[in-house]
């Protein structure tokens, strides 16, 4: 199947201001692309790629002073499967991980692992080690949280939205992550397009999606605390400890996002939307 991804965000800025986007899918898609997912300013500015220390492509622009328009759209082609269900997979002992996954099991910002510790243990030292503990931390995070736009906040940490009970996306991915890392099971935080493809209506508005990766059985394997089942068509655009490695844009200086549009959308044989 084939699947059109994209953006366009419009920026506010009061003067000329640095800014580091991370908005180009992952280099692990990059034999998929169709259409490149080319980013395009209006109005026109130098742009500056790099990859930075987790392996993602970002962008380095100043934007000018006024509006910013910024653009991609995307074709990717993708198995049409749904997400890999692994039960089998089992916990490694701290002792034999390999030391690029040592980092996912410390704190950051977003997963504060210190005082989420006690709670995660009283609530997961009792189910099955393995895939069966982070999909019942999956279980419990689904069910913990009220998920609602309007408990979107860019400060919202792990243990914020384990004490208030709600919020969004990241915020179901933040604490499922702290409470893997509690586990001593490594996580990373997860962002990209995810649409509507085999999901019954009504459907919300669309948005850029975040989720997680544990590693157990030797391999990262996708999670969803927010959906909670396997669904089919994630385009991967970042991954880092949380939501603070993997913003879509970083401002040094006052900005203001005054427009903001996604669309993930399937393509049929003709070349039509689904």
């Amino acid at each position: 199947m084939q699947i059109r991804v994209g953006f366009e965000l419009i920026y506010n800025c009061p003067q000329p201001t640095p800014m580091i986007l991370t908005l180009s899918i992952h280099y692990t898609r990059a034999s998929d692309l169709v259409r490149p997912d080319h980013l395009h300013t209006s109005p026109s500015i130098p742009l500056t790629a790099y990859r930075d220390s987790f392996g993602n492509w970002c962008t380095r622009i100043v934007a000018p002073q006024a509006l910013l328009r910024l653009s991609a759209d995307a074709l990717v082609n993708d198995t049409g499967q749904p997400d890999v269900v692994a039960p089998w997979a089992e916990q490694h002992p701290v002792q034999n991980l390999p030391e690029e996954t040592l980092l996912f099991l410390l704190g950051s910002r977003y997963c504060e692992t210190d005082v989420l510790s006690e709670t995660a243990w009283g609530l997961f030292s009792q189910s099955p080690a393995g895939w069966g503990r982070v999909q019942a931390i999956c279980n419990f995070v689904n069910q913990h949280i009220v998920f609602g736009y309007e408990h979107a906040s860019p400060t919202k940490t792990a243990w914020q939205v384990f004490n208030e009970g709600k919020g969004v996306c990241r915020d179901y991915a933040h604490l499922a992550i702290a409470f893997c890392r509690c586990m001593n099971i490594p996580a990373r935080y997860c962002t990209g397009y995810l649409g509507d493809i085999g999901v019954p209506p009504p459907y919300g508005p669309m948005d850029f999606a975040g989720w997680f990766e544990a590693y157990i059985g030797g391999a990262w394997y996708t999670f969803d605390a927010r959906n909670n089942r396997p669904r089919i068509g994630r385009v991967l655009i970042a991954r880092g400890r949380d939501a603070a490695d993997v913003a879509i844009s970083t401002s040094f200086g006052p900005t203001t996002l005054q427009s903001f549009r996604v669309w993930t959308d399937e393509v049929n044989a003709d070349g039509g939307m689904t």
